[in-house]
């Protein structure tokens, strides 16, 4: 008999989320079935996606949702012996029955050196979200000039890693000096503080004079309207996420852009 604790969804976040929006419940697992097996929690991820899909795709009562390491402690499903990796779509949890088709195994030869729970970061949905995000829609080239915003979080991190591996410029920019000091750290040509700068749209033109290629956007509406007069032409914007708006409880007005865009 396993026991899983549970952090389900209280009440819907208004504003900012409070513990108080939580509640922790427990619950008795059955037995697995052929084709399942029991997972115990390792790691869980905290993302900002979770924030507007719970008002969207969570009820009031549901386990909070969010991917997670998990080790496999009970088997029923050949592929997935006790013992070994998997990641999966469990929410917040300790422990779970899975269907091993719901399941994705971590490989058996991950270095002993590399944490594991890079498979929720670099390797997992957010490493493959910044290259998707850079090659599939900025299909960013050599030589271009590449701006990151948010650009110390699990997403924008791996951007501007993956542009200076594309042999890229790398421009970034984040909400404190510790974040700045960590871009630098990670080799990214020019990185800085867009809550201290002087003038946003003065700092950008520093940065890059002749404009920029592609645009790697993860904050909404902080920046749009000065970053959209120095895009290049045939400049590309991946729109990724909008950050700076999840916690807000009334609509932020837009910033007219069509000046900017040229068909």
């Amino acid at each position: 008999m396993v026991i899983s604790s549970a952090w389900t969804l209280r009440q819907h976040f208004q504003g900012f989320p409070k513990a108080s929006d939580f509640q922790l419940k427990k619950e008795t697992l059955p037995e697995p079935k052929d084709g399942e097996v029991v997972v115990e929690a390792v790691f869980l991820s905290v993302d900002p996606y979770m924030r507007p899909y719970s008002q969207t795709k969570m009820k009031e009562g549901d386990v909070m949702i969010g991917e997670q390491v998990a080790k496999v402690i009970k088997s029923c499903h050949p592929s997935f012996p006790v013992g070994c990796y998997v990641t999966s779509k469990c929410g917040w949890r300790t422990h779970y029955v899975c269907r091993g088709a719901d399941l994705t195994p971590v490989p058996p030869n991950w270095p002993k050196d590399v944490s594991i729970s890079l498979a929720l970061g670099a390797i997992g949905m957010p490493g493959l979200t910044a290259l998707l995000g850079l090659e599939e829609v900025c299909e960013i080239k050599k030589g271009e000039t590449l701006l990151v915003n948010a650009a110390a979080g699990a997403v924008g991190s791996i951007v501007g890693q993956i542009g200076k591996l594309k042999g890229c410029t790398v421009v970034s920019c984040a909400g404190t000096d510790a974040k700045v000091a960590y871009l630098k750290e990670l080799g990214f040509d020019h990185a800085f503080n867009y809550k201290t700068v002087p003038s946003l749209e003065d700092a950008l033109k520093k940065a890059a004079p002749n404009g920029y290629d592609c645009y790697f956007e993860n904050v909404g509406v902080i920046s749009p309207g000065v970053v959209m007069p120095q895009m290049r032409e045939f400049g590309r914007i991946a729109v990724c996420g909008s950050i700076s708006m999840y916690n807000d409880t009334t609509p932020q007005k837009g910033i007219a852009l069509h000046h900017s865009l040229q068909v």
